[in-house]
């Protein structure tokens, strides 16, 4: 969180910076597009999705069922969605962002009571994932505008197997249907000829437990997980 601070931090310095070298007056492309109430657009993009686990402390007894860090690899995903923008003035934006996310993480346990060739699972998840977001815009410079976003969002994972009966006795791990999130990102809004052209980075933070406990209490793969919850990097290009 604090590194997508720092960096966010860093990208409005040299706009800035930049919007002062080439402040020169140039012909503007799409001049009223952002001047309508509602508009709509088109979301490509890919999506890194990690976990992040918090364990909890063992008890008298307990220490070799607890002893279970869990390292998370990571692959990249993509995402395709439509978008919906309520201008509020020149400078502010509601936007709704309806997408779906497919995403993969392959979990490796190191604990002790967990056969060698059992101590990973593949964590395979499809979101349909809703954001309500508040768009920041600075003033238009020339055909690029950049902006900050922050809202809140919440998802349905078709792959959670939240229902399922089995667990990882046989190779079956669960996370919960609904999550929600909170979300903060940059981007840049490019007025070309015929379009607008947005690309934006956006980190997505899960503020709810996803794991659903095997059915025996002693489990070495949910027995140490006191909470675990997603996060993510979206980078999204938009086309309105």
């Amino acid at each position: 969180m604090k590194k997508i601070i720092v960096l966010i931090t860093v990208l409005l310095c040299t706009l800035d910076m930049s919007a002062q070298l080439f402040s020169k007056e140039r012909v503007r492309n799409l001049q009223n597009i952002d001047k309508k109430r509602i508009s709509w657009g088109y979301i490509l993009g890919f999506n890194s999705y990690d976990f992040n686990f918090d364990y909890k402390a063992p008890r008298e007894g307990e220490g070799a069922i607890l002893d279970a860090d869990i390292s998370v690899t990571k692959s990249t995903g993509f995402n395709v969605g439509l978008l919906g923008n309520l201008r509020l003035n020149d400078y502010l934006d509601v936007r709704l962002e309806p997408i779906v996310a497919f995403a993969q993480r392959t979990l490796t346990y190191s604990s002790p009571l967990i056969a060698e060739n059992q101590n990973s699972r593949e964590v395979k998840s499809t979101y349909i994932h809703i954001p309500l977001l508040l768009k920041i815009s600075t003033k238009r410079l020339n055909n690029f505008k950049p902006f900050l976003v922050a809202g809140v969002s919440t998802s349905i994972n078709l792959s959670s197997n939240e229902e399922n009966p089995e667990d990882n006795s046989v190779g079956q791990f669960r996370t919960t249907t609904n999550t929600n999130y909170y979300e903060l990102g940059f981007g840049i809004d490019f007025y070309l000829y015929y379009f607008k052209f947005t690309p934006s980075i956006r980190g997505v933070f899960a503020m709810s437990d996803e794991l659903v406990r095997d059915n025996d209490p002693n489990s070495p793969y949910t027995s140490a997980i006191d909470k675990m919850s997603s996060r993510g990097v979206f980078i999204n290009f938009t086309f309105q």
